[in-house]
């Protein structure tokens, strides 16, 4: 009788299990994500103007944090559900298959650059060499060596480097997943213990990463062990093992002074600020000898300390002001500036959510805009229009993305 009891109780519960909640759209990882791809679409076009004027240049952190910490929201929606609902097992399963996707689109993304700028070279007459503009003299002098080091990354060339480190940092995501069954709180262990080991000035010097050319000592720029903390930071807060921070006056001053402070300290700082006349002393000038000291701490590749804190005060402010799932971002009332501005964040939040479909065109495309600006020049009227065209060339793969996944020609019942 008790037996048959306890079956009849927990039958229901096993049948709920799998349910999920439903998914709600946060616009703030959509938004965000879309601002970060515009961003890097300018950052990575040559010789652009633009680039002087990207959050980068006031801060230590930029659009990369941005990316991979809204890169990690996204996973913890699209992959944390998959293990919650189907198990560990198969939910490793679509990671994988993820990685594999991105393989390809990595290995696709690096043909195509080098076929256009061996195309243009071949065509000739022109004052660049366009393949050395990339360095990528190695690769066309030994193909053959140099393909199986890219297949197996081991041939990571600077530009390329953003897609293999997501690649490893989504095959952490199983480990950080089998460790959260176990206790919470192994899962953060694990995310600082990673990043120190990839300090180069910490642990004696260990500095996990992994070779980027099979003829040098040089190493991933993107180190995947150092920026899996702010990956798997942004994952901890979408899957709730993070609270949201309090709305509090003090850190709101705090994340304020912050990034204030920061910005002496920052690109602009350094080079517009305290280049020649300002600070200047018999001795040197401190604001560029402090960022230089602060180097291990503000350092790119293996993901400093200091673009951490600097990165979780800009997006603890952001958070605020975008409001609760991005409430503020909606545009209010039916004027021309609020109709104009929903049209915008329609279109900021189309790129976002197709991220990745949006960042292979971007880059490629960023390599078409330095070589039209090299033929028609750099003043600001021209600059503006080519920016202007290779953004609107992001927008349409964005919705020509989004429109062969909804698998139009699938008749609906």
């Amino acid at each position: 009788m008790t037996t048959t009891a306890t079956q009849a109780t927990a039958a229901p519960i096993r049948a709920a299990a799998p349910t999920a909640a439903p998914r709600v759209r946060d616009l703030r990882l959509d938004f965000f994500r879309g601002i970060a791809m515009f961003i890097i679409l300018i950052a990575h076009t040559p010789g652009n103007f633009l680039t002087s004027w990207i959050p980068a240049r006031w801060g230590f952190s930029d659009a990369t944090e941005m990316f991979v910490f809204c890169s990690g929201m996204a996973s913890a929606i699209a992959f944390g559900s998959t293990y919650q609902r189907a198990g560990w097992l198969l939910g490793t399963a679509r990671v994988f298959f993820r990685i594999w996707q991105v393989y390809w689109a990595h290995i696709g993304l690096f043909i195509a650059i080098a076929a256009l700028l061996a195309g243009i070279d071949r065509i000739g007459g022109y004052d660049n060499t366009y393949i050395g503009s990339l360095n990528l003299w190695k690769f066309f002098a030994e193909p053959g060596q140099q393909l199986l080091g890219l297949v197996s990354l081991t041939y990571v060339p600077n530009y390329f480097d953003i897609l293999p480190m997501y690649m490893i940092v989504l095959a952490m995501m199983p480990i950080v997943m089998w460790l959260q069954r176990m206790h919470t709180g192994l899962v953060f262990i694990f995310m600082i213990a990673v990043w120190l080991a990839a300090q180069e000035w910490l642990m004696g010097g260990l500095h996990l990463t992994l070779p980027a050319e099979p003829w040098s000592a040089r190493t991933w720029f993107f180190n995947p062990f150092g920026w899996q903390l702010i990956f798997f930071t942004g994952f901890a807060f979408m899957r709730g093992w993070i609270p949201k921070p309090p709305v509090h006056a003090a850190l709101i001053a705090l994340a304020v002074a912050v990034v204030l402070l920061n910005i002496p300290l920052s690109n602009i700082g350094v080079r517009a600020i305290a280049r020649d006349w300002f600070f200047v002393t018999e001795t040197g000038n401190p604001i560029i000898d402090a960022r230089v000291a602060l180097k291990p701490l503000i350092d790119k590749s293996d993901f400093g300390l200091f673009r951490y804190i600097h990165f979780l005060a800009l997006a603890y402010l952001a958070w605020l002001i975008a409001g609760d799932k991005g409430d503020n971002l909606l545009a209010r009332g039916t004027g021309v500036i609020a109709r104009a501005w929903g049209g915008l964040l329609k279109i900021i939040l189309k790129v976002g959510q197709q991220s990745l479909a949006v960042f292979i065109v971007s880059m490629f495309t960023a390599r078409v805009m330095g070589f039209v600006m090299d033929l028609v020049g750099r003043e600001v009227g021209t600059t503006l229009l080519v920016n202007l065209g290779g953004a609107a060339i992001m927008v349409a793969a964005a919705y020509g993305a989004g429109w062969f996944k909804s698998q139009p020609w699938r008749v609906k019942p």
